[in-house]
């Protein structure tokens, strides 16, 4: 059985919409949750189809383990990047402040 907290954090990265990011905290804090921490965790263990891709840290750079696939996968919305290398999402620019887009 899945918790009213999992249910919610995989329901709002359900919702970022595809060009658009949010950092760990900013969808523990549109799920309702006190923990960017537990974002991550979720995210490490849950097996759910959610665009995990669009979540990553506050400074816009994604988790060593997973950073390849990530920024290929956010490249490939058009989310811009930043940095020397282009390695870094431009979180001004791509986050995503979940209202949606009329």
């Amino acid at each position: 059985m899945v918790s009213p907290h999992t249910e919610a954090i995989l329901a709002a990265i359900g919702r970022i919409p595809a060009g658009r990011v949010m950092s760990y905290g900013d969808v523990a804090e549109y799920a309702g949750v006190s923990s960017a921490r537990m974002v991550g965790r979720i995210l490490a263990v849950e097996d759910a189809d959610v665009p995990w891709h669009r979540v990553l840290r506050a400074d816009g750079t994604p988790a060593p383990h997973i950073r390849t696939r990530q920024l290929e996968l956010l490249r490939g919305e058009g989310v811009p990047m930043r940095g020397p290398d282009r390695d870094r999402v431009d979180m001004r620019a791509a986050r995503w402040d979940g209202v949606p887009a009329s």
